[in-house]
């Protein structure tokens, strides 16, 4: 169709070329036959390198490497406890115990995550060093077994402690002093040593620690603690009217 331009020419539409379209031929169809195989000759001369299979972690000289450091951190753990002159197991850390056995606190850490795993495992080698044997106690051994724990203790740097306050120690004294003449008028013919072994284990029994014992740790109340140490009272008192002296069985 032409159009018309002002002034009565006609204009000739322009023709368009024709379109051509875009081939994309595959890179492998440019490749010559030749260049292939010579691709996969070399693949098959050439394999590829596999890196060389690790060392097993788990090995037995890392295994006997790991049970040295782990036994060293526990025997310095225990060893640090044996120095304290207090029972003050907050100062068993990891830096500390890393300190006593050359280590670093990071290695300790690998060994026992938190510090309760550390304490628990100091703790169970100081139960081993004393000989004790909970899982096979029995009642007729308990007293040779307290006294094998008193003599471990015994092993440790820990001092008492002391009354330090003047009117406390003056109070303190006044009571042991009744306990004292309060068995020697029933036991005339003792000797003042018995006398007093029997008074002290009486002072024992009326002072805080057992009674705050048996609240906190046994989950007693007021009147089962009381009527427990008042029964193991009664029992002494038996004892001494007996004649049955603290040395003797």
């Amino acid at each position: 169709m032409n159009m018309v331009l002002p002034g009565g020419v006609a204009a000739t539409p322009r023709e368009r070329p024709p379109r051509t379209t875009s081939v994309i031929i595959p890179r492998k169809a440019l490749t010559k036959p030749g260049q292939m195989k010579n691709k996969r000759a070399k693949a098959e001369k050439n394999p590829p390198i596999k890196p060389p299979a690790k060392r097993p972690y788990n090995s037995p000289l890392r295994r006997q490497q790991s049970a040295r450091t782990r036994e060293r951190i526990i025997a310095s753990g225990a060893s640090l406890v044996h120095s304290y002159t207090a029972w003050d197991w907050t100062n068993l850390t990891a830096q500390a115990v890393g300190e006593r056995a050359g280590i670093s606190e990071r290695t300790v850490h690998r060994y026992f995550p938190t510090e309760r795993k550390l304490r628990d495992a100091v703790l169970q080698r100081l139960y081993e060093e004393s000989g004790v044997e909970l899982d096979s106690l029995e009642l007729d051994q308990f007293a040779d077994v307290t006294a094998r724990l008193f003599n471990y203790l015994a092993t440790f740097s820990t001092t008492p402690a002391t009354v330090d306050d003047p009117s406390l120690a003056s109070m303190d004294r006044q009571r042991r002093d009744a306990l004292v003449q309060s068995v020697a008028r029933a036991t005339p013919d003792w000797s003042d040593q018995d006398r007093e072994n029997a008074a002290a284990v009486l002072d024992i029994l009326w002072n805080q620690p057992p009674y705050e014992r048996l609240i906190t740790a046994w989950g007693f109340e007021n009147e089962r603690a009381t009527a427990a140490i008042t029964w193991l009272i009664g029992l002494i008192e038996e004892a001494i009217r007996d004649g049955r002296r603290p040395d003797k069985p």
